[in-house]
């Protein structure tokens, strides 16, 4: 990647493109990080972005698009804009030879997502996606325990992701809830290990127009499943996952600060055999593991402040992010797979034998 003119030790010159729900988030870890300098905030209502930046700051507030992407103290670019409009925002800013960090998702369909890598990759720029939950101290534990063998083989998933939540006007609940999760399933799964086919089920019981509540069933090519429970209308938030593997079963319960992970030594056991004999042996094959629970220790820390470092860290190194444009490639083709099963009943989709990447 060409990491740029710039010196080396000098912050990096950024902008962020919207300042509605995310935006204001996104200017204040950049504001707080040193390898980056802020240097515009553009929306299409200039009063809104004057607002979140405050009466005193340096920062310029813009309307104006073209102005931003014409700055050459601007290397990188970070889109918060509406997903309809992030082929077009995030397309102008890397033919402006700029770095590019888009939220989630990626685009509007795999099709514009594959563009948007075609063009980052052709000019040697790092186009990252903002799956926020995968920078959570929580999730990097997950991630480092699957990858180095401790919790054994994966064998399922098991996420709900639910809240009396805001009924969105152009997009279903899978395309709001569901990427976090489908996000998270893609960072933390070993290399070599990936979905092969998506079911989706769902419901609209309130005429919203829409899915209102969702379940999604991947399963993966060792022969692992992964379901994932997303739901605007329930009147509890909750947000797990289990993870089942060989040797440990891990619970991530993320609204609980005190104990956000725990990890249980206990699961099934099957001997090893030749050949299985009568229903009698191979009941006697079978064995039930109880063993201790550990609660890891985690160093609280806000994610997008480690998503930025990794931002930085992509850019500077020319080497892709942890989360880059390949990682929203997939989790697009996982939600337009789960789409069309939605549309059709619920029948199983096989990924396209052909990569999204």
């Amino acid at each position: 990647m060409n990491s740029s003119h710039a010196a080396a030790d000098e912050p990096i010159g950024v902008a962020v493109i919207g300042a509605g729900y995310w935006g204001p988030n996104l200017v204040r870890n950049f504001q707080n990080s040193a390898e980056f300098r802020l240097r515009w905030l553009c929306d299409l209502e200039v009063r809104r972005a004057q607002r979140v930046l405050g009466d005193y700051s340096t920062v310029q507030a813009t309307d104006d698009l073209a102005a931003v992407l014409a700055d050459d103290k601007v290397r990188a670019v970070a889109v918060a804009t509406p997903a309809g409009s992030h082929l077009e925002v995030a397309m102008a800013a890397l033919r402006a030879g700029k770095h590019v960090l888009v939220e989630k998702p990626l685009a509007a369909s795999v099709e514009q997502g594959r563009a948007l890598v075609a063009e980052a990759e052709r000019r040697g720029l790092s186009l990252m996606c903002d799956h926020t939950y995968c920078y959570t101290p929580a999730v990097l534990r997950i991630r480092e325990l699957l990858h180095g063998g401790e919790l054994g083989e994966l064998q399922y998933l098991d996420s709900v992701r639910i809240n009396l939540g805001l009924v969105q006007r152009d997009i279903d609940v899978m395309w709001d809830l569901a990427p976090h999760d489908l996000s998270i399933l893609d960072f933390i799964l070993p290399p070599g290990v990936a979905p092969v086919s998506v079911a989706a089920h769902g419901a609209d019981r309130i005429g919203a127009g829409r899915a209102c509540v969702a379940y999604l069933t991947l399963h993966l090519n060792t022969g692992a499943i992964a379901h994932i429970h997303v739901n605007w209308l329930s009147p509890v938030k909750i947000r797990t996952a289990i993870i089942g593997g060989s040797k440990r079963t891990l619970v991530w319960d993320d609204l609980n600060p005190g104990q956000r992970l725990s990890i249980f030594d206990r699961g099934v056991d099957v001997a090893s055999a030749d050949e299985l004999g009568d229903e009698q042996r191979r009941d006697m094959l079978v064995s039930y593991r109880s063993g201790d629970m550990v609660a890891p220790a985690l160093t609280e820390r806000e994610a997008l402040r480690t998503m930025v470092e990794e931002f930085a860290r992509s850019i500077r190194g020319g080497t892709p992010a942890l989360t880059d444009g390949r990682a929203g490639l997939r989790v697009l083709a996982l939600l337009e797979a789960a789409t069309r099963s939605l549309a059709e009943g619920g029948s199983l989709i096989a990924l396209d034998e052909e990569s999204p990447e």
